[in-house]
């Protein structure tokens, strides 16, 4: 179970004074009891891959939403600290599609659902990401979705 492997990640971290996979990983602990919490159950309890992939993609997306603000405000010691926590986080996360991948799921569904103008652009992107949830950042979908009714 994942949950148990970023709880042997917390012990392992300790033990090679790893501070900076340590952090990400108590990170990744703290959500994990939040979300239990959040869902009445005991902080002692552990969740099922499919919530923890969940909780570890929040935590990422908020990792990458830091790394912008950062940027913004050249803040490059505090983008740097970030970017490697969000690697740690990735690890454990699955491998996204490409661009490649999502615009031939898209073309399909496009095709499947007959549409043929942007004003049926939310039905398409919520069909998409209701397929690929979980395999795919929405904001990727947003953009080929765009792309592909502008030439319409």
């Amino acid at each position: 179970m994942l949950h148990e492997q970023i709880k042997n990640g917390i012990k392992e971290a300790m033990l090679t004074k790893d501070a900076l996979k340590l952090k990400a990983f108590r990170a990744m602990s703290a959500a994990f009891t939040n979300e239990l919490v959040a869902k009445n159950r005991k902080p002692q309890e552990f969740l099922k891959d499919e919530e923890a992939i969940a909780v570890i993609t929040k935590l990422a997306k908020q990792r990458k939403d830091s790394i912008e603000q950062f940027k913004r405000g050249n803040r490059e010691d505090l983008v740097k600290e970030e970017e490697a926590e969000l690697a740690v986080l990735e690890t454990y996360l699955p491998k996204m599609m490409g661009k490649s991948e999502v615009e031939k799921i898209v073309k399909n569904k496009k095709a499947e659902l007959a549409i043929m103008d942007a004003g049926k652009k939310g039905l398409l992107m919520s069909v998409v990401m209701k397929d690929l949830k979980g395999k795919v950042d929405g904001a990727l979908v947003k953009e080929v979705v765009d792309s592909l009714l502008l030439t319409i």
